[in-house]
């Protein structure tokens, strides 16, 4: 009966991670049509600024270094995780959580920036394309960080229980699946613009 009970389970939870996968690869396609539309567009700028003028690459730079570190964090925290060790994967995860607003926050100031200069989604397809591209990834981030904080907030009270262990194995995957479309945002957009 046991058995019967945990093969039950396995196919559950096969058919959880069968279903984040086939989101994922919806969401590379929404991510793939972005960056083809950018790509197209990123040139027309209709006598306005382009990347070049625009963009700092510390900032991309410093905003690529934290992704990366908090993707390495995360999987960390995915091997505390699987060792049952709670605390570590607070620690661990909670780290990756402060990354994640890092990230978030230096982004959210280049948007901030360009607005403040008159450079809106609204000038020309150049800023539009770059907008919706890099947004959508931010609005990812943010979704991701909701999700982190209120699964470190379920581990907190209910412990390192089996569910909560494959939710964050879904959610580790997520975060790099964001970590290798930015890698992508990073050389599409910012490098190309020096290049």
């Amino acid at each position: 009966m046991t058995h019967h009970v945990e093969t039950h389970e396995e196919a559950a939870n096969d058919r959880v991670m069968f279903g984040f996968w086939v989101y994922l690869m919806t969401d590379l396609l929404m991510f793939a049509i972005l960056f083809a539309v950018y790509a197209v567009l990123h040139g027309n700028t209709m006598g306005g600024p382009a990347g070049r003028d625009l963009f700092k690459p510390e900032l991309a730079l410093a905003e690529t270094l934290i992704l990366l570190t908090s993707s390495f964090t995360a999987g960390i925290g995915m091997i505390a995780a699987r060792r049952g060790i709670k605390r570590q994967v607070l620690v661990w995860f909670g780290i990756t959580f402060l990354l994640g607003l890092a990230f978030l926050g230096i982004e959210l100031f280049e948007f901030a920036e360009f607005i403040h200069e008159g450079h809106t989604m609204t000038v020309n397809a150049f800023l539009s394309s770059f907008f919706v591209l890099v947004g959508t990834h931010g609005l990812h981030i943010t979704s991701g960080l909701l999700w982190l904080a209120i699964l470190l907030a379920f581990i907190t009270k209910r412990g390192l229980t089996k569910a909560n262990v494959r939710k964050l194995a879904l959610l580790s995957l997520f975060w790099h699946f964001l970590d290798i479309v930015w890698i992508f945002i990073f050389t599409v957009v910012y490098l190309r613009a020096f290049v």
